[in-house]
């Protein structure tokens, strides 16, 4: 069984220096030592269409070397999500979990990058981990989403779109999640903007 899921968003106050803050951990200094900043954009989804729908909202803003990580509880929408940034991309086979699998590879049918699908889930250690899945060679012509990546990916790319997906739990059919999206480094500076 899983244990809950607390956001991040909701109980991190990160701390002037942001040496704490988990949105910035891993992140490299620029030249003046200073931290990436981040974005961050909260919004609701009522249905698992509107969350296919944000996954192709999203994919009009992804560049190939994108890194994307998914939080949420089972069931929260990681792969719906996904599904829909496949259908944005334009890109080939059925988006579908691959817990089993740990990553698939979805080419372009529109000549724009391939979707690198990953499920960190079952993964217990970091990077030196998931060193196996070439996921720092495939990254620079792929969008590379990563489900369960908090702590096992972020030396990927100091530039890192995090989606937080929260939902109710216990025994409801409540379908409204609450999904934060932080852009972090100057990747994602106009990410409020690109998704007005």
């Amino acid at each position: 069984m899983e244990a809950p899921h607390n956001s991040p968003a909701a109980e991190t106050v990160p701390d002037p220096a942001g040496a704490t803050d988990p949105d910035r951990v891993g992140a490299v200094p620029d030249a003046a030592g200073s931290l990436p900043e981040a974005v961050t954009v909260t919004l609701t989804v009522t249905s698992p269409e509107q969350m296919q729908d944000l996954g192709r909202s999203l994919a009009r803003v992804l560049a190939p070397g994108d890194l994307v990580m998914l939080t949420g509880e089972l069931g929260a929408g990681k792969t719906t999500l996904t599904r829909g940034l496949g259908e944005g991309l334009g890109v080939r086979g059925a988006v579908t979990s691959p817990t089993f699998v740990i990553a698939r590879v979805h080419p372009s049918l529109v000549q724009g990058p391939a979707l690198v699908h990953v499920d960190a889930y079952r993964l217990g250690g970091g990077l030196d981990e998931m060193e196996d899945l070439d996921l720092d060679v495939s990254l620079p012509e792929s969008v590379v989403v990563v489900e369960w990546g908090d702590g096992k990916v972020e030396e990927l790319s100091e530039d890192r779109l995090r989606v937080l997906i929260d939902r109710a739990t216990g025994d409801t059919d409540d379908e409204r999640r609450e999904v934060t999206l932080v852009g972090i480094g100057a990747r994602w500076a106009g990410l409020r903007e690109a998704l007005a």
